[in-house]
């Protein structure tokens, strides 16, 4: 049982990214004092949405300069905090070196972030940010799990630095995380395992995978057909809940799966259909996984990931976030027509 007392100071890493901008706004709604280590605090373009959701609420937000990959940079920004959220993280899937661009930063990072809590004696939890990537790696892993669906209790033991990199890169950020958190007891960790994220985050055009893949749908990239990729979505404002809830819910403990439902690339285009059909070149059939596996390198998309996830289920257990952490996920349908609609609002695609 670990009570945080929400007069004083929370951290958050990665505090411009689109995930941490959702846990940002919740934070200062409440009225709390939000440190955001950043690399530039002097840079008003990269803060403004920020800056602007301090200006909308009772909350103050406080910069402070800071590396994720340099050694003690958190530990002016983590003082006096009691709760710590480490949502920092590249996630990005074409890299020319993994270990360097995805699996070194992520475990750095993670590593740096936590010898500052060990060093810093006020914090007394840490939420990080992992992913349900160190649960499962490919979608045919579901075939040696009984029912075909995993739960917190599963760890991704197939993706390396050769293959799906991103999600070993998730895998081992998690696992030294657990590792440090284990030596210790002063401390405790609660970690969120997300699908993949999407809805409309505080700054409409940012550079993350889940905007790359609306803009996709919207922009005509998918005219010819939409690869036959099954995945788990989970909306944005669901996931910054589901964060300030393992903060502050006092039994919050081990890992959590954020996801709703489960649907193909084209079922999410079927949800923007009766609104933006008409306007834009939303795919109209599944591409035959054959002609994914044929073009996709040239499409940065290896054949081994499209031989184990093409074609395949991706399903996982949502239970526990929703009897823990009270989670009630919202309608699929508001958060993909919610979504495409703030990138067109925003002028990412004309009609």
């Amino acid at each position: 049982m670990t009570t945080i007392d929400k007069s004083k100071p929370v951290m958050i890493t990665g505090a411009t990214g689109y995930v941490a901008g959702r846990i940002v706004e919740k934070l200062l709604k409440q009225g709390l004092t939000v440190h955001a280590p950043v690399r530039n605090p002097d840079n008003a373009e990269k803060l403004k949405y920020l800056n602007a959701l301090a200006d909308q609420y009772e909350g103050t937000i406080k910069y402070f300069k800071a590396d994720l990959l340099t050694p003690g940079s958190y530990d002016e920004a983590m003082k006096g905090c009691e709760l710590v959220f480490h949502t920092a993280s590249p996630f990005i899937t074409s890299v020319k070196d993994a270990k360097k661009d995805l699996v070194d930063p992520a475990l750095k990072g993670t590593e740096n972030v936590l010898n500052t809590v060990n060093k810093t004696y006020s914090v007394k939890r840490v939420v990080l940010t992992s992913s349900c990537v160190a649960i499962i790696g490919d979608a045919k892993d579901l075939l040696n799990v009984p029912n075909h669906i995993v739960d917190e209790s599963i760890w991704n033991a197939t993706s390396s630095v050769n293959h799906q990199p991103y999600n070993y890169s998730k895998t081992v950020a998690e696992k030294k995380a657990w590792k440090i958190n284990k030596e210790q007891d002063r401390w405790d960790m609660v970690v969120i395992n997300p699908s993949f994220v999407l809805g409309p985050g505080i700054n409409p055009t940012s550079t993350s995978e889940s905007f790359n893949i609306m803009k996709q749908l919207g922009d005509g990239s998918m005219k010819m057909g939409a690869p036959g990729l099954h995945i788990g979505i989970v909306d944005v404002r669901d996931l910054a809940q589901a964060h300030y809830n393992a903060g502050f819910t006092p039994e919050a403990e081990g890992r959590h799966i954020i996801s709703n439902e489960s649907y193909t690339i084209l079922e999410m285009a079927d949800f923007l259909r009766a609104k933006y059909g008409k306007a834009f070149p939303l795919p109209k059939k599944e591409l035959p996984k054959w002609l994914v596996w044929l073009i996709g390198p040239t499409q940065g998309i290896p054949r081994k990931m499209v031989a184990k996830n093409f074609g395949y289920k991706w399903l996982v257990d949502n239970t526990k976030s929703k009897e823990k952490l009270g989670i009630k996920y919202r309608d699929a349908n508001s958060t993909l027509n919610d979504f495409f609609g703030q990138l067109v609002d925003a002028g990412v695609f004309s009609k």
